[in-house]
C-alpha cells in the first residue's frame, strides 16, 4: 500500500511510519523540511516539499495528521491564525490536489480531537453527541473536521480521529509534564474534577490502521481508552508511577492569569468513549492507567 502521510515527521507520523515500514508499505511525508524526513522517520521514507512532487503512480491512503500544537503557547491572534492555517488551510490544500488527482485515494483518514465536544462536564460523550460549547479548540476540530469531509465528494472513504491525550515517552504532554512531577512538584490543575480522556501511543497506532484496514469505518471515531479518568486522579498516577508525589496544584486563577483562553482547554475535560471503535470489533491493549504509564515510563 503506497501512504501519503501529513504531520509524518511529529509523534504519531514517526510512529506510524515505523509500523508501516516494517509491514512493507510504500510512504510518502509531505512536510515543510523534506530533507530531514528519512532521518527521522526512516531511511525509506520519502520526504517531498510540494504535493506536485508527487508523480501519477498509485495512491492508496492518505493520512492527514499536521497541525501545530495546540498547547504550547498562548492563544493570542496570532497563534490562533497559525493553529487555524496548519489544519484546515492545509487540508483544503490537500484536498483542492486530490480533486485534480486522476487517480484518488481509497480512504482519507483526517486528525480532530476530542476538544470538538468543547468542555463536556460530566457528560458522557459518544460519536453521535452534539458538541457541548463552542470554544476556540471546539470551533478549530469542527472547521477541520468539515473540510476533510469533503473528499467523500470525490469518492474518498473519510475517517475523522477524535484523539484526546496521547501517553508517549518521546512527545506530547507527558514529556511536559515529566520534569515537575519527576521533582515531585506536580498536581492536580483546577479543580482536578476535570474528565481526561486518554490512549497509549501504542492503541493510538493500532486503532489508525485498523480504520484504514477496515473498508466500513468512516465518520468520527473517539481514539481514547475506555477508562478516562478525572485530572486529579491522572496526576496520582503519573505520581505513583514516578514514585513521587503529586500533591502541589495549579489554582485555576494563576492558569487564567498566566495562559489566558488557553486555561480553559486544561480546565475544562471531555469525558469521551470509543463507543464506535469497540463496536466495530478495535481491543485496545492498555485500558487501565496505571499499566500504560508504567508500560512508558518502566516500574519506579
Amino acid at each position: 500500500m503506497h501512504i501519503l502521510l501529513t504531520g509524518g515527521t511529529g509523534l504519531m507520523g514517526r510512529a506510524l511510519c515505523r509500523h508501516w515500514a516494517q509491514q512493507g508499505h510504500q510512504l510518502t511525508v509531505w512536510s515543510r523540511r523534506p530533507q530531514q524526513v528519512a532521518a527521522l522517520c526512516g531511511a525509506g521514507v520519502r520526504g517531498i516539499g510540494r504535493l506536485e512532487e508527487l508523480p501519477e503512480e498509485p495512491l492508496d491512503a492518505v493520512v492527514n495528521l499536521a497541525g501545530a500544537p495546540i498547547a504550547d503557547w498562548p492563544w493570542t491572534r496570532k497563534r490562533k491564525a497559525l493553529l487555524w492555517a496548519s489544519r484546515i488551510s492545509l487540508t483544503e490544500q490537500l484536498l483542492a490536489w486530490l480533486e485534480a488527482r486522476a487517480q484518488k485515494p481509497r480512504v482519507l483518514l483526517s486528525g480532530s480531537a476530542v476538544g470538538w465536544y468543547g468542555d463536556g462536564g460530566e457528560r458522557e460523550l459518544h460519536e453521535d453527541s452534539p458538541p457541548v460549547s463552542k470554544d476556540f479548540a471546539a470551533q478549530l476540530c469542527g472547521a477541520w473536521e468539515e473540510t476533510a469531509q469533503r473528499a467523500e465528494d470525490l469518492g474518498i472513504r473519510v475517517v475523522l480521529l477524535r484523539t484526546g491525550l496521547v501517553l508517549a515517552k518521546d512527545g506530547g504532554m507527558l514529556k511536559r509534564l515529566l520534569p515537575p512531577f519527576k521533582l515531585g512538584l506536580g498536581g492536580p490543575l483546577g479543580s482536578g474534577r476535570q474528565w481526561m480522556p486518554w490512549i497509549h501511543l501504542a492503541d493510538q497506532i493500532a486503532l489508525i490502521d485498523f480504520l484504514l484496514q477496515h473498508e466500513q469505518a468512516s465518520g468520527p471515531y473517539n481514539a481514547c481508552a475506555p477508562q478516562p479518568v478525572r485530572n486529579r486522579q491522572f496526576s496520582q498516577a503519573l505520581g505513583r508511577a514516578l514514585g513521587r508525589p503529586a500533591i502541589v496544584p495549579a489554582p485555576a486563577f494563576v492558569l487564567r492569569l498566566a495562559l489566558g483562553e488557553l486555561s480553559g482547554l486544561l480546565l475544562g475535560g471531555q469525558r469521551a468513549l470509543p463507543t464506535r471503535l469497540s463496536a466495530a470489533g478495535f481491543r485496545f491493549r492498555f485500558t487501565d492507567l496505571d499499566a500504560a504509564l508504567e508500560d512508558i515510563l518502566g516500574r519506579h
